[in-house]
């Protein structure tokens, strides 16, 4: 079997349009939640959001092509572009039939499917723009990524709501493994920050309330009421071991785990007794070899509902047993809302970081401690800690669950 490492990161986010800025502001507890700019929220119920700000989408994209591409699609090819110069990658440095890209979605292209049937209902189907399929459909960004890079292999653009960047990054882990690939971009991406996706999660009391921002996406809190929506980009790029020795490139982790299972419970709630989700940490975590101390940190899903929060904590019990009250957690969720189809990204991101650094970044705005939660969930600020492995957990409508080991190296 061959090992995989991280070579390359890159990141849109309610935190920074690039991984450092995202990573520092992480590391300082920054908040990157706020009103809803990007439509009139006012008669909605849930009025913040984690957006991003300030995206040029023409650092990556001719003017052109960005009139035919979803957002969400131009946050992937952001990200991907970012994680494919951090990591030195060259055309000539990988065989195009040994390169792959595993890049999904949640939703996909939600803002054009919203703006070309109101177009085809206001001036009928004549005036529906012949890109509307193209821009709309959820595994456009995988497919543009890899035509930007003449990616020839494996592709696939995964679609498991919450969970789906980590089994976009987990698959991928599986196609270098089993000699499939040398190398992929894997992650996931998201724009879902709009009128109707608001509404639909509202309708399904899925969202925040809260109308402080700083007492809205508060994982963990016993005063949590619901998660904040966030959107962008988070892409890795992951290489098979001597490949990457080979080209000399510079190494963040080793991915030596990944756990995927199925709640088989309900559409939207996770099985309380947590017994698929704690399979999928105890997966990665047999395969990796994770020691179960203080010298390992778990980047939760922790979106900050009810039961969400609850159940993960049973999750990571069964999981590791006495020993769970050993080991550092965070959510950083906390600081971008949830990025539904990219969440599991930015989260696999900041557990390589915090692998490198030796930072564990906080949950910040957490005030009130919940007995159903009361495993060390790095409460408002940063932590220093000499690590070895980092778990990073999703959880996913649908009862998706997946989990990602990292190992320092």
């Amino acid at each position: 079997m061959n090992r995989v490492v991280i070579t390359g990161l890159g990141a849109v986010s309610p935190l920074g349009n690039d991984v450092k800025t995202t990573w520092e502001n992480m590391k300082k507890g920054v908040n990157g939640i706020g009103e809803v700019t990007k439509f009139d929220a006012s008669e909605y119920k849930c009025r913040l959001a984690g957006e991003v700000r300030g995206f040029d989408p023409t650092l990556y994209l001719p003017k052109g092509e960005i009139r035919k591409t979803d957002l969400y699609t131009q946050y992937a090819v952001a990200a991907a572009a970012q994680a494919y110069e951090d990591g030195g990658l060259t055309a000539e440095s990988v065989a195009p039939d040994r390169f792959g890209v595993y890049i999904g979605s949640g939703i996909g292209g939600i803002q054009t499917l919203v703006s070309e049937h109101s177009k085809f209902i206001e001036k009928g189907p004549g005036r529906v723009s012949p890109f509307f399929v193209p821009m709309m459909i959820a595994n456009m960004a995988s497919g543009t990524v890899a035509i930007r890079y003449n990616a020839q292999g494996p592709n696939i653009g995964i679609v498991t709501a919450c969970a789906t960047s980590t089994n976009s990054i987990g698959e991928a882990y599986r196609a270098i493994k089993h000699g499939y690939a040398d190398v992929m971009l894997a992650g996931g991406s998201e724009a879902a920050v709009t009128p109707l996706c608001f509404a639909g999660f509202i309708s399904c009391q899925a969202l925040s309330p809260a109308e402080d921002k700083d007492r809205a996406s508060i994982p963990f809190d016993k005063e949590r009421g619901g998660f904040v929506m966030g959107e962008g980009g988070a892409v890795l790029l992951l290489e098979e071991y001597g490949h990457a020795k080979a080209r000399d490139a510079k190494i963040y982790a080793e991915v030596v785990g990944y756990g995927c299972t199925n709640d088989a419970y309900h559409m939207t709630a996770p099985n309380p007794e947590a017994v698929a989700s704690s399979r999928a940490i105890e997966l990665a975590a047999a395969e990796g070899g994770v020691v179960a101390d203080g010298r390992l940190y778990i980047n939760a899903h922790g979106t900050g509902t009810p039961l969400n929060d609850k159940t993960e904590t049973c999750a990571v019990k069964r999981a590791f047993g006495q020993d769970a009250y050993k080991l550092h957690i965070s959510s950083t969720k906390s600081m971008t809302g949830h990025m539904l189809g990219a969440a599991g990204g930015i989260e696999a991101i900041a557990s390589v970081l915090a692998l490198g650094e030796g930072v564990i970044p906080p949950t910040i705005n957490y005030r009130v401690k919940d007995e159903d939660c009361d495993l060390d969930v790095t409460p408002n600020e940063a932590v220093g800690a000499d690590l070895a492995f980092a778990l990073s957990v999703s959880l996913g409508f649908g009862g998706h669950n997946g989990c990602l080991a990292f190992k320092k190296i």
